[in-house]
């Protein structure tokens, strides 16, 4: 209880505040996370970009993926963390949520897709590597289903590829830079559930210290950047925050 306290006096005292989520955030709502034994990336190898663009086989192996549902990102609920931080946005605490997850969840649970910044893409719909062109996976299961054409652009033609960062593929810049800018605008950055491994999402938290604003880490495993943290809780993510921003 005295790191809850802690954590409600540093948002009680902040003007501005940052939340970055990593897959820890998630784990509660039952998806797994990538690195850990038993994650995705233990049960099958990742297709790199690349691959997915150049190889015909690796473009129908993503997409029986994608449409079994075999990597458990899509499909869930929303857990009590998620509406927590959905209550900091709303109250006008926490500006914007900055997010390695692709499961569409913080805007599932009611945070404005515009104070969602998703570094590594959105796995609930595709689009278009050519024109950029929105689809919806139902539509393309559908046609997949029934005649195993592999999706393309109703528009241009061009490849279809679910909206999330494949290994190899650039991040996405206009959302990178939208991200450094709140993560420079903030007084308090607080990191639910991420490792804090993978680069350059790794870095925010860094900037954000240096740059003044109080670091708080919220994760199940101490993680490298906990001697900078103002503040550290190796607990569920759940519990403290619906403690932190209670239902009115």
């Amino acid at each position: 209880m005295e790191g809850v306290e802690a954590l409600k006096r540093l948002i009680g005292e902040s003007r501005r505040a940052v939340i970055f989520t990593g897959a820890g955030m998630s784990t509660e709502s039952g998806i797994p996370d990538f690195r850990s034994p038993g994650g995705v990336w233990s049960r099958m190898k990742p297709i790199y970009f690349q691959d997915f663009v150049a190889d015909e086989a690796m473009r129908r192996e993503a997409w029986n993926r994608t449409f079994s549902g075999v990597a458990g990102w899509v499909g869930a609920k929303p857990n009590q963390g998620h509406y927590a931080v959905a209550r900091l946005v709303a109250r006008g605490k926490v500006s914007s949520v900055i997010t390695q997850n692709v499961d569409n969840l913080h805007q599932a649970s009611g945070v404005p897709a515009t104070q969602v910044l998703e570094l590594h893409g959105n796995a609930s719909f595709a689009t278009c590597l050519e024109c950029g062109l929105r689809h919806e996976l139902d539509v393309l299961k559908q046609s997949f289903l029934a005649t195993g054409e592999i999706p393309t652009c109703r528009d241009c033609g061009g490849l279809v590829k679910v909206a999330t960062i494949s290994f190899g593929q650039a991040m996405p810049e206009d959302t990178m830079r939208q991200a450094e800018i709140e993560t420079l605008a903030c007084d308090l950055f607080i990191v639910l559930g991420s490792s804090l491994v993978v680069f350059p999402a790794a870095g925010f938290p860094v900037k954000a210290k240096r740059n003044g604003a109080r670091l708080v880490i919220v994760n199940r495993d101490p993680t490298d950047m906990d001697d900078m943290a103002d503040l550290v809780l190796n607990t569920d993510i759940g519990p403290v925050m619906t403690a932190v921003a209670p239902v009115d």
